[in-house]
């Protein structure tokens, strides 16, 4: 046993040394010892949390000389089935690895085996690895053995993918699903193996280790098997976390965290540069995003649930770095980091230079963040434009001037300011490509054909029209009007029409917006029809029926 890898020295021998399964374990032993045993067992679950383990010591449970309802247990010294079984050498035990026997001709082999009694254990047993990699024929050849099995057999299928199972199986068997295991379980295994294999290794870094096993124990001691052979531990040091980090390309998370502090405050440079640090330092892109990941999730936790509560994932430095930098950022921007950054884990199985598609990455998030366009626009030059050209006459009730002029102010954030002529600065073939926008429903429709849909949206929900020239649009709208939306729409209409429109902002509630007043006439044409003799006839012979709309008929 000293020289086998210590995902199998450690391999549980009993059903009380499997961790975070304890009531699967106690079902299973309460059914063992009553007698109540099912024909045919599912064991369900991620790599790495003890399938195959259960499903053998299910094996020894049913097969073991002692009294297994007494708690007895096998000597040494003697003959046993257990050890047989626990070596996979035993003739009634039989694995099959259903990856490898995929086919109908394997199961029909199984089958013919099965007529034959055990010969030395109580029962005969077949524990099918993988099962869900059966073919549909395999899958339908079990079934009649599965559901009546002669009396001394009995069936244990193992999984990690119970969804790609047919029904059929699945009611056949009695399932059990082997759940994530903790990492503070996961932690104190692996200090307990630490101490017996003499290593020295420091709690920081066994934390590192459980966060990466993802919940797997297996993943999490052969980490721990490859750390203990790593260098700092041959030379008598005590690894510490940054062994570790080094060992797997993982990049320090508070580093990371100071990467995206940078990117909240549009530092371009200093964000490249610590980038490249962590490139320097070896770090794996696909674990880089995921921690990006991780760090995008923990932010909007803190925004969303309030300051995040101490615990084993997050360390105290780590949480004040979070508890810090979270002003600077809000739930849209949390959202297109998101999507940003699944599409760039993506992205990394088609690009070939992984270090090319991190950098462009953190260049798009800087981009997304938009703050250099917050930088240029001081404050004077905010209330200067709103006092000449967007506020006007419109804002004549001072009580609301505050408030509204707040939303204004986020609407002038993401707008450049052009002091030349744009219609000279545009390009000859932009100048050849006019587009005449005589009404509002002009306007929406060149949104919808330029698939400028955000846009689209928000002309037709957010936005409240109170006058509609050429040239000049003025508008009133509500709290959830796209941040950018200002700048997107001049920069549109200069761009269909070749030509700078003025897009004036005014406070007034009692006007509708496309959508509200397409939803009030809808309402109203609902109305009326229930009014009619048609509908009265109609709803009396189907009282149950929902008007949804109402079409006209041309061709009668």
């Amino acid at each position: 046993m000293t020289n086998k890898i210590l995902a199998l020295k450690y391999r549980p021998q009993e059903f009380k040394d499997l961790i975070g399964q304890e009531v699967m374990s106690q079902t299973i032993t309460n059914a063992i010892k009553l007698g109540k045993t099912p024909n045919a067992y599912l064991l369900t679950g991620i790599r790495g949390v003890g399938k195959t383990t259960t499903a053998r010591l299910i094996a020894k449970a049913l097969n073991c000389s002692k009294d297994f309802s007494k708690g007895e247990k096998c000597k040494t010294d003697e003959y046993c089935h257990c050890s047989e079984i626990i070596n996979s050498n035993h003739m009634d035990i039989l694995e099959m690895d259903a990856a490898s026997k995929t086919g109908i001709d394997d199961i029909r082999e199984l089958i013919e085996n099965s007529k034959y009694s055990p010969t030395s254990a109580k029962y005969k047993i077949f524990i099918i690895d993988e099962v869900h990699m059966l073919s549909k024929q395999a899958f339908n050849g079990l079934l009649k053995t599965l559901e009546e099995p002669p009396p001394r057999l009995k069936f244990i299928l193992a999984t990690t993918e119970a969804r790609k199972i047919p029904a059929t199986i699945l009611s056949r068997c009695q399932r059990f699903d082997l759940k994530r295991v903790s990492l503070a379980e996961i932690s104190k295994l692996l200090k307990e193996i630490s101490l017996k294999e003499k290593g020295k290794i420091s709690e920081d870094a066994i934390k590192l280790i459980g966060r990466t096993s993802e919940g797997s124990v297996r993943d999490a001691i052969s980490l721990l098997d490859r750390a203990l052979i790593s260098k700092p531990n041959l030379q008598n040091k005590t690894i510490e976390e940054e062994d570790v980090r080094e060992m797997l390309g993982l990049a320090d998370r508070s580093k990371i965290i100071e990467l995206f502090k940078e990117i909240l405050c549009g530092e371009e440079k200093k964000s490249l540069s610590i980038l490249k640090e962590l490139i320097d330092q070896g770090i794996d892109a696909k674990l880089f995003l995921n921690d990006i990941l991780e760090i995008i999730y923990l932010f909007s936790r803190r925004l969303n649930l309030g300051p995040i509560e101490k615990d084993m994932t997050i360390s105290e430095s780590e949480i004040q770095l979070i508890e810090k930098y979270s002003k600077n950022i809000d739930m849209h921007d949390i959202g297109l980091f998101w999507q940003l950054t699944i599409k760039t884990i993506d992205d990394l199985k088609v690009v070939g230079n992984e270090n090319l598609t991190m950098e462009m990455f953190v260049m798009q998030l800087l981009h997304l963040k938009n703050i250099e366009n917050r930088k240029e626009i001081s404050e004077n030059n905010v209330t200067k434009n709103l006092d000449e050209s967007l506020i006007g006459e419109n804002l004549s009730e001072e009580e609301n001037k505050k408030d509204f002029t707040k939303q204004v102010k986020n609407q002038l954030k993401n707008i450049d300011q052009v002091k030349s002529n744009p219609v000279k600065n545009l390009s000859p073939e932009a100048k050849q490509i006019k587009i005449e926008i005589k009404n509002f429903q002009d306007l929406i429709d060149n949104a919808q054909k330029d698939k400028e849909i955000e846009l689209k949206y928000d002309l037709e929900r957010n936005v409240k029209l109170v006058s509609f020239n050429k040239g000049k649009i003025d508008i009133s709208f509500n709290e959830k009007l796209n941040k950018n939306f200002i700048k997107t729409l001049t920069d549109k209409l200069l761009q269909w029409t070749g030509e700078r429109w003025i897009i004036s902002l005014s406070k007034n509630d009692n006007i509708k917006s496309l959508y509200e007043k397409n939803i009030e006439e809808k309402s109203n044409k609902f109305n009326e029809f229930k009014k009619t003799n048609k509908a009265r006839e109609f709803f009396k012979s189907f009282p149950d029926a929902k008007l949804i709309n109402i079409s006209e008929d041309n061709n009668e």
